[in-house]
């Protein structure tokens, strides 16, 4: 009886643990349950919505993660990352190249652009330890400054570029760059697409095989092989045998090659965590006097994280631009940060942990309520922009409660190491 009390009690601690720590998420699910329905609009298009999303927004967070572990907090700069990858389109548009080999030249020209712009940022806010997410959000104000500069004085007047990018009888970049005319539009999208249900059924297949290969490996528990290859199995068969399902999943199609590019990101977290620089990012994260004291080089560790985040932010947003089909160019940046670090957020990340599973569920939930916020502030308010407003509300809203519940915990846990002491 004392062992099941004491059952009972550890699991209504694990519960209280699990609330405290995700009541973000919780709250999330709740209202995008809530707004889907207040929405009225079918659930199949809300989740051929919520797919092009995915596929144009999932590569952005994911970047965030680096950082976040080094202990640097949410890395808003990200934005600076995104300007470097739009001089990259901006130059190839105007250099006339079409399709794939355009996106890969604006690749190529963002790999150095944002190498060097992460290592600026990084060496900024190694001056300002402890206020990494305040500073990288004020950093991306002052570069957007810089940014329209560029685009609307030097490139076209001390720059020369073609018409075809230039504002007609003036001086500057154009405020729209069509990517239709290239090829650009869809180029990696297109590349290979298939109906969302024979995606998942190989995607499931490719679980269950990896899981029960790593398992035989001994490189994964039983435990977690039941885990990973029974969901899979279960949400093919909900697909495969439920006709309800099946016509919500019905008539979307997969961007392959995008969630590919998408996949292999989330498997560079997983392998770099497990090597040597990894483990600095986690030490570094964990504490930076320590890590100081077993050798490590803090503001060198700290600088590299900030560099491939921004490196990965700027290549994140050319899969964004190409699939939109029109680059706004004084204006396609400005959000990126901000979006990208409430839906990590989302996912239950805090600003010293996140990981894929955190940003992918983060990016699902806060997507969902992008998608039907408009259609349900019009049916609840009668006002299509009272939804609009609250999409903006709830960025700025995560953001603060992150924040804020980050400091309540940090003096919590000071208080209580003052207390052991």
């Amino acid at each position: 009886m004392a062992d099941l009390n004491k059952r009972r009690h550890d699991l209504r601690e694990a519960a209280r643990a699990n609330l405290r720590e995700y009541i973000v998420t919780y709250v999330f699910l709740a209202l995008s349950v809530l707004f889907v329905i207040f929405s009225g609009r079918p659930l199949n298009d809300i989740f051929s919505q919520l797919m092009g999303r995915l596929s144009r927004n999932l590569f952005i967070v994911l970047a965030l993660i680096i950082p976040i572990i080094a202990g640097m907090g949410i890395n808003f700069a990200i934005t600076i990352g995104a300007m470097a990858a739009q001089v990259g389109l901006m130059l190839v548009i105007n250099w006339e190249l079409e399709g794939v080999v355009a996106l890969l030249a604006a690749a190529g020209i963002t790999l150095p652009l944002a190498s060097l712009f992460g290592f600026l940022i990084g060496s900024l806010l190694n001056k300002m330890k402890g206020q990494e997410t305040i500073g990288s959000l004020i950093l991306g104000y002052f570069a957007n400054g810089a940014y329209q500069l560029l685009f609307l004085f030097i490139f076209g007047k001390i720059i020369p570029l073609s018409d075809k990018v230039t504002i007609v009888g003036a001086t500057g970049v154009a405020n729209t760059l069509n990517l239709m005319g290239g090829g650009l539009y869809m180029a990696v999208d297109s590349l290979w697409s298939l109906p969302f249900p024979t995606a998942l059924y190989g995607v499931s297949m490719l679980i269950i095989l990896a899981s029960t290969a790593l398992y035989l490996l001994k490189r994964l528990s039983l435990r977690r092989l039941i885990t990973l290859a029974g969901t899979a199995a279960f949400l093919s068969l909900l697909v495969l045998l439920v006709p309800p399902v099946q016509q919500i999943v019905r008539g979307t199609r997969v961007p392959v090659v995008t969630f590919l590019l998408v996949g292999l990101l989330c498997v560079f977290n997983i392998i770099i965590m497990r090597t040597r620089l990894g483990q600095k990012f986690r030490a570094v994260g964990q504490s930076r006097t320590v890590a100081n004291a077993a050798g490590i080089r803090v503001n060198r560790v700290r600088v590299i994280a900030i560099m491939i985040s921004t490196v990965l932010a700027g290549w994140g947003q050319i899969l964004f631009i190409q699939n939109l089909g029109t680059l706004q160019t004084y204006a396609a940046h400005e959000m990126v940060g901000l979006y990208a670090g409430a839906a990590i957020l989302v996912g239950g990340a805090s600003l010293n942990r996140a990981t894929n599973t955190q940003a992918i569920v983060g990016t699902l939930l806060f997507h969902i309520l992008f998608t039907v916020s408009q259609d349900a502030g019009k049916n609840l308010f009668g006002n299509a922009n009272i939804g609009e407003f609250f999409r903006v509300f709830i960025a700025y809203g995560v953001i603060a409660v992150a924040l804020v519940m980050h400091t309540w915990r940090s003096n919590a846990s000071r208080r209580k190491n003052t207390l052991s002491a």
